[in-house]
């Protein structure tokens, strides 16, 4: 049974979601590698490939920078870093083309609201960059709650993060979405059943990664959703 008009189950309230952002709800690969190219090209390095600068997605900026500076050579914390950081952030909140949404999220989002369903991101990309691929995006009216890899001084697989998120949602019953190794891991740091979403930046087989359900189509989360709290 399912019903999209309003949350089902009148002895309890709808249950608060919190999702990842790169790689689950947005294929933001396209637009960090175009970033992450216009910033090496201004050092003087080379190009990398698509699936190279996908698989330094997840962890934050931070990370990002230290992968684009090993991959040439350079000390990840040396003297480039700082410039490199700095010219990425400036270019990730204004170079937003190439984010794009998988298909059916924006009917999902709008199912799952519209069950009285909280929404809240939370994502280790910069707050004001993750704010502008929303936007882009048209998604970001969607959530109430947007928590960015500089909000808080941790970033995931720190369940902090996520702790925020589950405060200001005020909710008794929330599951985190997402599609990587570092989701699966805030997850289970912070408590929550996972939903991993299959089609997204995971390199480990799903089979291997802790979750409670998974899903390649977006149109299946508000089923699964209500399923899974509904027994």
């Amino acid at each position: 049974m399912s019903s999209f008009g309003a949350w089902p189950l009148a002895d309890r309230a709808a249950p608060a979601l919190i999702f990842d952002l790169d790689g689950t709800l947005i294929d933001s690969a396209p637009a960090i590698h175009a970033v992450s190219n216009a910033v090496l090209a201004r050092q003087g390095f080379p190009a990398l490939d698509l699936d190279e600068v996908r698989s330094f997605v997840g962890k934050g900026v931070p990370h990002l920078v230290r992968c684009l500076l090993q991959r040439h050579g350079q000390y990840p914390d040396g003297p480039l870093y700082a410039t490199v950081h700095d010219d990425l952030i400036l270019r990730y909140e204004t170079e937003v083309e190439g984010n794009a949404v998988y298909p059916g999220v924006p009917e999902a989002l709008q199912r799952l609201a519209a069950m009285g369903c909280p929404m809240a991101v939370a994502t280790n990309k910069p707050l004001r960059p993750a704010l502008a691929a929303l936007r882009h995006v048209g998604l970001e009216h969607l959530f109430g709650t947007i928590l960015g890899g500089d909000s808080l001084p941790t970033r995931k697989p720190d369940p902090a993060m996520v702790h925020e998120a589950v405060r200001r949602l005020d909710r008794e019953d929330v599951l985190y979405i997402g599609d990587s190794e570092v989701d699966a891991e805030t997850a289970l740091n912070a408590g929550l059943p996972f939903l991993l979403f299959t089609e997204g930046y995971r390199k480990t087989p799903v089979s291997e990664l802790r979750h409670a359900a998974a899903f390649g189509d977006f149109s299946q989360l508000p089923d699964i959703v209500l399923r899974w709290t509904s027994h």
